[in-house]
């Protein structure tokens, strides 16, 4: 099971992610996670929020430049060695990882994996029976 990540295009000046932030709070829509990689010239703004349609649509309208990404999303106990545990078995069955990022609530960590083969990870996670969130999961 993937979700929907959307990849927001920012300039390296100040208050831009707040601009971003803004725009999705006074529509109502929920970030859940995020990551922030930046260049030069550029930082991408990568997300997962409430309402993906709906941030595309407000987000593009003022003119950011949005790009949607299938990734997988899990949850495994917040613990040392849990998530060491399952990426050695996406690395035993030659997973690629381009980049993730993780938040912890609580006992539960959440991991978003952007693989470099989409659905052999979602089968690899689960044939490792591990908890791969759905986008109303969060």
């Amino acid at each position: 099971m993937t979700i929907k990540q959307l990849s927001v295009f920012l300039e390296n000046k100040t208050g831009r992610i707040n601009e971003v932030a803004k725009i999705l709070a006074k529509h109502g829509i929920n970030m859940h996670a995020f990551s922030m990689a930046e260049s030069t010239d550029f930082g991408i703004l990568r997300l997962i929020v409430s309402e993906v349609d709906r941030a595309v649509e407000v987000l593009r309208a003022r003119d950011f430049a949005v790009m949607l990404t299938d990734v997988v999303c899990i949850s495994c106990p917040n613990v040392a060695g849990s998530l060491s545990a399952i990426l050695e078995q996406l690395a035993d069955k030659q997973i690629f990882i381009e980049y993730m990022y993780a938040f912890a609530q609580g006992d539960k960590a959440h991991v978003v994996i952007r693989p470099n083969d989409l659905a052999h990870c979602v089968q690899v996670l689960e044939e490792c029976q591990c908890d791969v969130i759905r986008t109303g999961d969060f």
